[in-house]
């Protein structure tokens, strides 16, 4: 097994693709044939598998997001951190915070459209945590 912590600095909502920075790591744990986890380490953003060739499936993601979980909803009871905070939750649980990707050949068995991507859900710029896990 291999373990490494992948650290990103966001620019604030919206999404950053990590694909590289992941392959990377799958490729210095010398697996060939296995599984690599990704687990984010926060509450706020979220891990998601998406379309890497039009970054307006993205855009529109986003409206989608803004649709189901907007910021400062006045029915919101969780508001200490600012209006972003409770619609940010919202949308990490909606998301999701891992992905389970297939390692073959010692390299990520992604799709040709699929990149993985970092998506920060509050406003403002935050330091995330990404585990990678690789087994095999």
């Amino acid at each position: 097994m291999f373990r490494k912590i992948l650290e990103f600095r966001t620019r604030g909502r919206g999404t950053t693709d990590i694909t590289a920075e992941v392959a990377r790591a799958v490729a210095a744990s010398g697996v060939r044939e296995g599984l690599c986890n990704l687990f984010l380490q926060h509450t706020s953003a979220s891990l998601i598998l998406c379309e890497n060739a039009d970054p307006d499936v993205r855009v529109d993601l986003e409206m989608l997001m803004q649709r189901l979980a907007p910021d400062g909803d006045p029915e919101y009871v969780h508001v200490t951190e600012g209006p972003d905070d409770m619609a940010a939750h919202a949308r990490s649980v909606l998301t999701g915070n891992s992905l389970s990707i297939p390692v073959g050949g010692g390299a990520l068995m992604l799709g040709t459209w699929q990149g993985v991507y970092l998506y920060e859900h509050r406003t403002a710029p935050h330091q995330r945590s990404v585990v990678v896990t690789v087994t095999g």
